[in-house]
């Protein structure tokens, strides 16, 4: 068998081979690959702050687990101003970029932080996201995740708040139309808190559908069932603190799963956000791992059927370290198991 092998303390990758390109009784078995680098442990907050790099250790210390050695691991390279210009105004691009600090720390927006790591950080995970999309398009991977930080979907055109620098999932989304000619493409927002900043985006765009289930009422205050864009192309369906499992998977199987395969998108995007377990400090649901496995596996169903099973995965929130490490797994565990 032959694998790859990586790890996000280090942010080194050793190679005996791709699974990839893994052979098995004459068929070739696509993997699920995992893009991380040792730039989103560097991204640093306050003493206390939720959104610390503990999140993605946490994530690597799972993932090393014995049951992940088929998963194809690789470093998530640098954006470029061109993609992030996609979505993000200029203004606000260099807003980042010329504030960024050599040392120290300094507020950015509401809980918002900028530290000398942050602007790679911010864009790697940019580069993670494109690369995603880049190795799924091109059919050397079944799907990917990038487990990268800081996270993107509060991140609106020209403002963000909520921990977020650039809209991962945004960029992700307008790189494959503009790059790969992709009419149509969905993202499914699992995370606690409503992705305002992917929802203000495209609101204008019937090419962009954007879906979510999350807490109300919660921060960011946006996502009520009303907010429909301009087009009928974004989905909310808030959900109430104390809803579990049950709630949380019929709203996806009645007001988002349809509304996606009736969209019919060439490449469907999630923003991975596990703030919605049940052990989250800062959200109200209760959902388990399961119910990320099952809404993982629902997604990939109707990708299989629309879209030729084009995964993107981008993580989002999830701020205890047992809920996210565990929720993490069982989302990767589904993705290889296509």
């Amino acid at each position: 068998m032959l694998t790859s092998r990586s790890n996000f303390a280090t942010g080194t990758s050793s190679k005996i081979g791709c699974v990839s390109d893994f052979i098995f009784n004459g068929f070739n078995i696509l993997s699920t690959l995992l893009l991380h680098h040792q730039a989103f442990l560097n991204h640093l907050t306050p003493l206390g702050h939720p959104e610390r790099p503990d999140r993605l250790r946490a994530i690597d210390r799972m993932l090393e687990n014995e049951r992940f050695f088929m998963l194809d691991r690789d470093i998530a390279p640098f954006g470029t101003f061109q993609d992030i210009a996609r979505v993000h105004s200029s203004d606000y691009i260099n807003s980042i970029h010329n504030i960024n600090p050599e040392e120290g720390l300094i507020d950015f927006a509401p809980d918002t932080n900028l530290s000398p790591g942050s602007w790679e950080a911010a864009m790697r995970a940019v580069g993670g996201s494109t690369r995603c999309v880049d190795e799924v398009m091109s059919k050397r991977v079944s799907n990917a995740f990038a487990a990268c930080r800081p996270p993107g979907h509060h991140a609106e055109s020209a403002l963000t708040s909520g921990f977020c620098l650039f809209n991962n999932a945004a960029i992700a989304a307008r790189y494959a139309q503009d790059v790969y000619g992709l009419e149509r493409v969905a993202i499914m927002d699992f995370d606690v808190h409503h992705g305002n900043g992917t929802q203000e985006i495209f609101w204008n765009d019937p090419t962009v559908m954007y879906t979510s289930t999350h807490q109300m009422p919660l921060f960011p205050g946006t996502g009520a069932v009303n907010e429909t864009g301009e087009h009928n192309n974004i989905v909310n369906s808030p959900l109430t603190a104390g809803d579990d499992g049950t709630q949380f998977r019929e709203a996806l199987d009645y007001a988002i799963l349809p509304r996606i395969r009736e969209f019919s998108p060439d490449l469907i995007i999630i923003s991975a956000g596990f703030d919605a377990h049940e052990r989250d400090p800062l959200g109200g649901l209760r959902l388990t791992e399961l119910d990320f496995a099952w809404a993982t596996r629902k997604l990939i169903e109707i990708a299989d059927d629309c879209c030729q099973g084009r995964v993107v995965s981008l993580l989002e929130g999830g701020y205890d370290l047992e809920g996210l490490a565990r929720s993490a797994a069982a989302h990767v565990m589904t993705l290889m198991d296509y």
